[in-house]
């Protein structure tokens, strides 16, 4: 099976110092494939007005160890590299026409939602020969469209419309994540094959910190509603309150994000967090694996998530983690967290009081069950996506279009395909 990866949003992402979730899974895509034989892959990205475009391999592996460098350590070397790869795209029509072209069987591998709004780019590619296989981090924004930017929800249902239409196979990086798909694939006759394939973590290793004078915690991602920090920010006030400057710390890393007023008007403006709560900002991930490893634990409290990656990461540096009881997240961690309801404030303040004590029974006790835990990694991963591209290249390529296909798959009513489980 011949792939083509779409790489557009490294080209776009490359100025970062921090990258997101869905940037470590394509640049871990990227570097997987670049790995491999030319005749392996065609990287691609898009041309506005164009379409999809070929890129060099050489500009790709370049870009692929400048994101590398730049993200472990802070740097923005890449948007040189990234650059250059733009430069060429003009160039590459006629180099993605003749790839095209070559006899076999032919997949376009779509890992970060982009392009899924424009689903005229991607049928076109199955009209010359290409399987569709896309990566769904998650359904958030259908089942949880408070959570959402304005107009990501529908932008959000037309990027499933797509998948349910066109996919011959697609790829989902939890069972959760399966489940809540399934009923959008329910108007296909023939349903494309899912593959739950869990997405790995690869934390830089970091000499142990020095003990901290006062005992912290890290909450790690995006500052959004989704991930709730305002409990932990009001939670951190009580403490001010009955613990005055002997309360613990709280780290609050990651970068600013969208319906956020509460929880930035409280970093920014409530004296009572002075000296308790920092906030740090992005950082690169050698900084995070330093924060992490001195810190009681990491706090992850969010209301919902496709996978959960801070969770693998803490706990592949084994740092404890405090999170939400949601199925996404029990997937991840296993038996080692502890995990609460994330609207259970009461919860939260024993557990983070519990953690700080030097002999926290709690956190001696996860300690030991985290012994036992075993990271994902990205080997597994692609060995799954490997055996879906084996199976997909033994079958000829379906014919589902898009008219009228696309208007006849309605969105599931409310409730349905959810697992409610700790869902609030």
């Amino acid at each position: 099976m011949h792939v083509f990866l779409d790489i557009s949003r490294l080209l776009s992402v490359a100025h970062r110092t921090a990258p997101s979730g869905i940037d470590r899974v394509e640049l871990a895509y990227a570097r997987h494939w670049a790995n491999l034989a030319p005749s392996e892959c065609t990287f691609v990205a898009e041309v506005p007005l164009l379409g999809f475009a070929a890129l060099p391999a050489s500009l790709v592996r370049e870009l692929v160890t400048a994101l590398e460098e730049a993200w472990e350590n802070g740097s923005r070397i890449a948007t040189g590299s990234a650059r250059r790869a733009r430069l060429s795209l003009p160039f590459g029509r006629g180099a993605l026409v003749e790839a095209l072209r070559r006899p076999g069987p032919k997949c376009f591998l779509l890992v970060s939602h982009r392009a899924l709004e424009r689903p005229a780019r991607i049928a076109a590619l199955r009209r010359q020969g290409c399987h569709f296989v896309p990566l769904i981090h998650d359904l958030i924004p259908l089942h949880h469209p408070e959570f959402a930017r304005a107009g990501h929800a529908e932008k959000h249902r037309r990027r499933i419309v797509t998948t349910a239409a066109l996919a011959d196979a697609i790829i989902v990086n939890s069972a959760a994540t399966a489940a809540e798909l399934m009923p959008w694939l329910s108007a296909r006759p023939s349903p494309p094959q899912v593959a739950v394939a869990p997405l790995g973590v690869t934390p830089p290793m970091v000499e142990a910190p020095p003990v901290a004078l006062r005992p912290y915690f890290v909450v790690l991602g995006t500052i959004e509603p989704r991930k709730n920090h305002l409990l932990l920010l009001n939670l951190w006030r009580q403490l001010a309150s009955t613990h005055g400057a002997a309360a613990p710390r709280l780290v609050v890393v990651g970068r600013r994000g969208w319906e956020n007023e509460n929880v930035l008007d409280m970093l920014e403006r409530c004296s009572a967090l002075d000296g308790l709560v920092r906030e740090a900002g992005p950082l690169p991930d050698r900084e995070v694996a330093s924060l992490l490893r001195g810190a009681r634990g990491l706090l992850f409290p969010s209301f919902a998530e496709g996978f959960g990656l801070p969770l693998a990461e803490a706990l592949a540096l084994g740092v404890p983690a405090i999170a939400s009881d949601l199925p996404a997240l029990r997937e991840v961690g296993g038996a080692a967290p502890d995990y609460l309801d994330p609207l259970d404030g009461s919860a939260w303040r024993s557990a983070v009081l519990d953690y700080a004590r030097s002999d926290s029974v709690g956190r001696r006790a996860q300690m030991g069950r985290l012994a036992a835990w075993k990271p994902p990694s990205w080997e597994r991963h692609f060995i799954e996506v490997d055996r879906l591209m084996v199976r997909l290249a033994q079958r000829p390529i379906g014919q589902p279009s898009l008219q009228p296909a696309l208007p006849a798959l309605a969105r599931p009513e409310p409730g349905v395909g959810r697992r409610d489980e700790g869902h609030p």
